[in-house]
């Protein structure tokens, strides 16, 4: 047994480690694109929704508060942890996948609530008159990129979890 400590080397990161990274980084490159976007089915207020700054048309996470940038960098933060110290047998068997399970999932259930709540982002005022404008709101390309990212890293866990528990 060496007396020297073990050395981090990323050829000992596994690839469900690297799929918990690159979910992260996903979800959080994801916070900068429209996570809401609004619409009307009349041409007129369609029009009019153009003329409008692109910022309150398109919206990315962090105008949609707290529940929508939460989850994504909830997964940046378990992702960069398992990489760091998931090569590791001490902390490996004292939980970390466990912990990046618990995170992950976490992550997912805020950014599902976001999804469901996509409408409270607009105070009740505002949605009353979007609603008589015959505006509707939908979800973008970023949210549907979190989103991606949170299921890849939950399936990441868990099979870490389970090859953590075989040997």
């Amino acid at each position: 047994m060496s007396a020297e400590p073990a050395r981090f080397s990323f050829a000992r990161v596994s690839w469900r480690e690297w799929t918990g990274f690159g979910a992260g980084v996903l979800a959080a490159l994801a916070l900068f694109l429209p996570w809401t976007n609004l619409s009307a089915q009349d041409q007129v207020v369609e029009e009019a929704l153009r003329d409008l700054p692109s910022s309150d048309v398109a919206r990315d996470a962090w105008t949609g508060g707290f529940l929508a940038w939460c989850g994504p960098l909830l997964l940046l933060v378990a992702g960069v942890a398992v990489v760091a110290c998931g090569q590791f047998r001490k902390v490996r068997t004292a939980g970390l996948p466990h912990l990046w399970l618990i995170c992950a999932a976490v992550a997912l259930v805020l950014m599902l609530l976001a999804w469901f709540a996509m409408g409270r982002q607009f105070d009740e005022d505002t949605r009353a008159l979007l609603g008589q404008g015959g505006i509707v709101w939908y979800a973008g390309i970023g949210r549907y990129l979190g989103m991606l990212g949170g299921v890849a890293s939950v399936a990441a866990a868990v099979l870490d979890v389970r090859a953590l528990r075989r040997r």
